[in-house]
């Protein structure tokens, strides 16, 4: 319940920090894209102040809808520790986010994955830094959204919906206030993980906004900038996939010293990664309005951000194999009740000092243009947009070890769930004098260079239109057509990072940092060092694209969509109940095609790389229907029913893939992406009850039911026809007859199965019950989903998830958000809290592709107290606050099928934030 309550302030203090206190957007959520610049002029000034007037705004949106819909609404300006819109999004109900170097990063909505959700900006669906389609929304600064909505359940005009609930991202509207407002702020943040290396634990928050218009009301001006440096400081304990009791034909490992059938783990790395990430944003928005028959509004958005950090690993391979220095053997092996390796001492090892650089640059730009015209009774909407991303990256590493022969090591295992697992080297390893450049096992370095491109141009028309008076349920009718072209593309060069002229050496004292403590997992101190001056000075990276394993990684996916809608807006009484929704049907036409290559083992030398461009055209027929009946005493009923549907992911539809013919069997086989992929379907049903208390307090219950008709997911076929890839193949002499047919992996469709769930949500003021609670109050809500749809892993997944089928990535079977607070006289304290139940998270592996991974659950604690100074006063206008976030340090854990079989445990610290604000 404490983390429910913060849910809703975060994010409301996030939306504030573009707003002022003297105004606050709260755009009915049931409203279209098209709709928002009027809503905004007609919104009322809020009165209250604080954290209740963010969740009196926010209860009216979500009173005011005919969808079911979460709501944050600004609130005073600066309050959270968020630096992200998504650690706002992940108090609302319903909602979950995954941590990415310490930060939420993606959000789950109502157990499904990220990638069934879209996210607008002011009614615009937008692009993604990442390789797919969802966003990553640690790239939005908190200061620069006036408020978000989140609809659960769709309707026919919602261009762009997504199929567990759609996320809308709103900017201010100038015209909205009554005269110039703005609003300052700094805040000076720490992480408790302290300095390292070469990287500070301090970084800074800065935010500006204002908010004008001319005297006549028809011209308004807004803008808004965010800068924040957020130190990366994070200690690590990570161990090799896969956990494996036995070979693939089923008989034991070779491990001397480990019981046969036991399973173990070949490698265990500790690391402590250091470095920042600067983020700069801003947004502007222009609105004119010369009379009421036209209103004219511009939104320019634009969002930057540079990481940089540095990994320095000690690492030990425990594994049959050692290079050939020595016989690996286990002495002491403990093994538990479950068959699973804990411990031991892992003798004749040669460990290994590696140094992995990682530098990352996102941009985001949007623009839209929104016209609005009242033409008699009908009101028409113009509205063009254009987004793209670029992402680019440089991932360098280079791999040091004692010389000048090779120095076998003794280390002592102690393999731990729920904590920090411990490797207790023999040897010294502090001494960079004595680490060496130089070809270990691993190779001395490999190096990435991928790269991300996401376009979107839109247009959109529409018009509403008066009901005839003989059809007395309807208010207004709403037509329209959405042109959306989307160009996504992804290169990822690599290659070996070798030794130089000079061949194996040293690196030279001044390109070292100093050194890093690992004390943290039993190993003590370890250098660090410039890895990109290193591999400057020592050694040669020409990284390429064009090798078998490579081809598969670049790629470009076209779509094109065209969505025509009709909705019928409900307004109307059945008996003595006043009932208002919408009915309608959207049409969605889709044309998706990708152009790649792929690397064809049959060709010959020189001829193996080919074009390949492969697509497919559907249309869908989405018809919806929403309700909400006003009952006494102050209580709405909704109902939805709807068809939904969700596009496959990005990386899904790549065309690339790899292909080859089995000489001694004439059979072949292949692996890639699937450009003719059916989009995810649904049927969805949503029942709520909502009793209001006026604008102060609610409680509600929900309960949703989605029928997934279909699923996406990789495995591999036989029978998959590849005529296509043989007509100018003839095989060898000696070879037999080919074959036509062969094993394909690939993302397939497949049958889906029900999701459901139950969201218990209460907003609750205690002076409701007592004028002597005065200023405290509660914000919870508890999600329980469940599902019986079960998918087979990916192949690149089975080694963390096992080989059986697998519950939905990104369902947590229980979600718990709670905040408590306390208000009154410019004194404010809250404590709020995020949990979630264990869940399978999608990372980026090794190899730059999405894999799965067990994900124990998360309890995430933050704190702040402020004081704003009371109108009259000197200081009228600033505030000062003291923040705590990840109070706690939560850790981010893994594990391997079972919790006994870990694979990472990440700490990030926690961050601690002082500041002020200032609003004039």
């Amino acid at each position: 319940m404490l983390q429910l309550k913060r849910n809703l302030l975060s994010v409301a203090l996030a939306s504030a920090m573009t707003l002022t206190a003297t105004g606050v957007l709260a755009q009915t959520a049931d409203t279209t894209p098209d709709e928002q610049p009027q809503q905004a002029t007609e919104l009322d000034t809020v009165v209250v102040t604080g954290i209740r007037r963010g969740i009196e705004s926010a209860i009216s949106v979500k009173r005011e809808s005919t969808s079911i819909v979460e709501a944050i609404s600004a609130e005073d300006i600066g309050k959270l520790p968020d630096v992200s819109i998504a650690e706002s999004l992940a108090r609302l109900p319903g909602l979950a986010a995954q941590r990415v170097a310490g930060r939420a990063q993606v959000i789950s909505v109502r157990g499904l994955s990220p990638d069934f959700s879209t996210t607008l900006l002011n009614g615009r669906e937008m692009v993604s830094t990442g390789d797919n389609r969802s966003v990553e929304f640690d790239q939005y600064p908190s200061e620069l959204v006036s408020g978000v909505t989140v609809y659960k359940t769709p309707d026919a005009s919602l261009v762009g919906q997504g199929l567990s609930g759609t996320i809308d991202m709103q900017t201010v509207r100038p015209l909205s206030f009554d005269g110039p407002v703005g609003a300052i702020g700094f805040r000076g943040q720490r992480n408790s993980l302290g300095a390292a290396a070469d990287a500070s634990a301090y970084g800074e928050r800065i935010n500006a906004s204002y908010i004008t218009q001319n005297q006549a009301r028809t011209f308004g001006f807004s803008i808004g900038y965010s800068h924040s440096t957020t130190p990366i400081q994070e200690n690590q304990v990570g161990l090799y996939e896969p956990w494996k009791d036995r070979n693939d034909d089923g008989t034991p490992l070779y491990r001397p010293g480990v019981p046969d059938f036991t399973y173990y783990s070949d490698g265990i790395k500790a690391l402590r990664r250091t470095g920042e990430t600067k983020r700069d944003g801003i947004m502007a928005t222009l609105q004119f309005r010369p009379s009421n028959a036209w209103t004219s509004t511009l939104d320019l958005f634009h969002s930057e951000a540079e990481q940089v950090s540095t990994a320095n690993q000690f690492e030990v391979h425990i594994g049959n194999y050692n290079g050939g220095y020595g016989d690996l053997a286990v002495t002491n092996p403990v093994v538990n009740g479950n068959n699973t390796f804990t411990g031991g001492t892992a003798n004749n090892v040669y460990p290994l000092v590696r140094g992995m650089y990682n530098y990352r640059e996102d941009e985001i730009n949007a623009f839209g243009w929104n016209n609005e015209f009242n033409v008699g009774m009908a009101r028409i909407v113009a509205d063009v947009s254009w987004s793209k991303t670029k992402r680019d990256e440089i991932n360098l590493e280079n791999n040091t070890q004692l010389l000048p022969a090779p120095q076998l090591d003794s280390v002592d295992l102690s393999f731990r769930s729920g904590g920090f697992s411990q490797l207790n080297p023999g040897f010294d390893y502090s001494n960079p004098e004595s680490l060496y450049l130089a070809n270990t096992i691993y190779g001395s370095g490999y190096g990435k260079t991928p790269k991300v491109e996401d376009e979107l141009k839109a247009f959109k028309l529409a018009a509403s239109l008066p009901a005839p008076e003989m059809l007395g349920w309807f208010a207004d009718f709403d037509v329209g057509v959405n042109y959306a072209d989307r160009h996504k593309l992804k290169r990822q060069p690599e290659g070996n990072i070798n030794l130089g002229s000079q061949g194996v050496t040293a690196i030279g004292s001044d390109l070292q940092y100093g050194l890093v403590d690992l004390g943290f997992a039993g190993v003590g101190y370890i250098p660090s060092w410039n890895v990109p001056a290193a591999v400057a000075r020592y050694m040669t990276f020409n990284p390429v694209d064009n090798l078998s394993y490579l081809i598969p990684k670049a790629w470009d996916v076209n779509e094109e969509i065209t969505t025509g809608f009709v909705r019928a807006n409900i307004d109307t009484e059945w008996g003595s109940v006043p009932v208002r929704g919408n009915i309608g049907v959207q049409v969605q036409h889709v044309d998706q095609s990708s152009t790649s290559r792929y690397w064809d083992s049959t060709q010959p030398e020189g001829s193996n790389i080919q074009p390949i461009e492969r697509g497919k055209t559907y249309t869908d027929v989405l018809p919806s229907m929403n309700l909400a009946f006003s009952l006494p005493a102050d209580q709405t009923l909704r109902v939805g029913l709807a068809e939904q549907v969700a596009r496959p992911r990005v990386d899904e539809l790549r065309a690339s893939l790899e292909f080859g013919v089995n000489t001694a069997t004439g059979e072949p086989g292949g692996s890639g992406g699937n450009p003719e992929l059916d989009p995810w379907r649904a049927y969805a049903f949503d029942i709520s009850y909502e009793k209001y208390f006026g604008t102060k307090a609610y409680v509600s219950a929900a309960f949703f039911y989605k029928d997934l008709r279909t699923y996406i997911f990789t495995e591999a076929r036989d029978g998959y026809d590849f005529s296509d890839f043989l007509v100018d193949y003839v095989p060898g002499p000696g070879e037999p007859p080919t074959q036509t047919t062969g094993r394909f992996t690939s993302p397939f469709n497949g049958e889906g199965g029900t999701l459901k769930g139950l969201e218990l949500t209460a907003s609750i003021p205690f002076d409701l019950f007592s004028e002597t609670l005065a200023g405290f109050g509660i914000i919870a809500s508890a999600g329980f989903n469940d599902s019986d749809i079960t998918i087979p892993p990916p192949p690149n997944a089975q080694s963390s998830v096992g080989s059986e089928n697998i519950t939905l990535p990104g369902l947590s079977e229980r979600v718990y958000n709670l905040t408590a607070y306390y208000e009154r006289n410019g004194f404010e304290a809250r404590v709020s809290q995020r949990r979630r139940s264990d869940y399978i998270g999608e990372i980026g592996n090794f190899d730059g592709d999405r894999t799965l991974r067990y994900v124990v659950g998360e309890d995430i604690t933050d704190a702040q107290v402020s004081y704003s100074f009371p109108d009259g006063h000197a200081l009228s206008g600033l505030s000062v606050l003291f923040q705590v976030s990840n109070l706690t340090n939560e850790a981010y854990e893994t594990y391997a099928g079972t919790k006994d079989r870990p694979l990472e445990y990440i700490e990030w610290g926690r961050t601690y934030l002082l500041g002020v604000n200032y609003r004039f």
